[in-house]
């Protein structure tokens, strides 16, 4: 079977689809940055270098000074403006992602005031572990058995480049791709039920979980995020076959509680009859053995209370 083949099947395929497969192949690097107090002192420094020039300009009469102070105020207050545009201040749990006229240049982790390179451009993203409950999804199980299931995922971003340039949103890939590897997931085990051994949706919830979390987590890894965490939240039949399910189970629960009376009678009459015999209470033949343990049977496995029968006769 090939990689085609494989990702029909639910599992993302390492090798894309399509005429060549073309995915965007770029991992996060640190920027290149300055102190960012630094920077500001610097560009505060050049602001008033700039007023100062253009006030110089009051005070001189030369015409070639004028023209002089006046370029280079221009200057200094341009210069000014580019370093108060490259400053940034990155918060706790959040990143800056820095293009220099549309190339990845690399990601700012440092918190607080930072300089970037002149003329770049800047995005925010979070790397704070984020959260979220898919909607109630209705698939079938692997008995064929409509159920509803939900599921919480919990997750963040790993690569901050690739969450920013390998998709369109990276929060809404990671939805989509959490609900479809739920359904995957759903339909691979039986509600309940199961053969000896085989994992079911509600018995086997912590297997059902990893495997949900490792699912999820291959499927958004070309999107640098990584998942923390995935848990079941909702598990029900459909209402159009609760009831009968319902049933079943009661059903099944009547017969386990038959079960352990019947055991419990059996071994009540085998006392019974090996006390009678020891202690030579009376002496009973094959016939009236058979009579006794019938009756002691019905007494004790029936529902209703039993009425008592007093025999004023002989035993023959």
């Amino acid at each position: 079977m090939n990689d085609t083949d494989e990702s029909v099947g639910g599992t993302p395929s390492t090798v894309p689809v399509g005429h060549d497969g073309v995915r965007v192949d770029i991992d996060e690097r640190t920027v290149t940055m300055t102190n960012g107090w630094a920077a500001l002192g610097t560009a505060i420094l050049l602001l008033v270098l700039a007023v100062g020039s253009f006030v110089a300009i009051e005070f001189v009469e030369a015409t070639g000074l004028i023209a002089l102070f006046a370029v280079l105020g221009s200057l200094l207050t341009v210069f000014s403006v580019l370093v108060f545009s490259a400053l940034a201040i990155v918060n706790p749990g959040q990143t800056k992602v820095v293009q220099f006229f549309g190339r990845y240049i690399g990601t700012v982790r440092r918190t607080g005031l930072v300089f970037t390179p002149l003329l770049s451009t800047r995005k925010t993203v979070s790397v704070r572990v984020r959260n979220f409950e898919t909607s109630e999804l209705k698939v079938n199980d692997a008995d064929g058995n409509p159920v509803n299931i939900g599921a919480i995922v919990v997750w963040q971003v790993a690569d901050t480049a690739r969450a920013t340039f390998a998709v369109e949103d990276f929060v809404d890939f990671v939805e989509v791709q959490a609900e479809a590897a739920l359904r995957h997931v759903a339909t691979s085990h039986p509600y309940d039920n199961a053969d000896a051994g085989e994992a079911t949706l509600r018995g086997s919830t912590d297997q059902v979980s990893a495997e949900l979390a490792h699912e999820v987590a291959e499927r958004v890894a070309l999107a640098g995020v990584e998942i923390v965490e995935a848990r079941i939240s909702h598990l029900a039949y459909a209402p159009e076959i609760a009831q009968a399910m319902l049933q079943r189970q009661q059903a099944g629960a009547i017969i386990a509680a038959r079960e352990k009376i019947v055991e419990g009678a059996v071994g009540m009459v085998e006392t019974a009859l090996e006390r009678l015999e020891r202690d030579a209470v009376v002496t009973l033949d094959d016939e009236r053995r058979a009579a006794m343990v019938s009756n002691l049977l019905v007494v004790l496995c029936g529902d209703s209370r039993a009425t008592p029968i007093v025999n004023t006769g002989t035993l023959h």
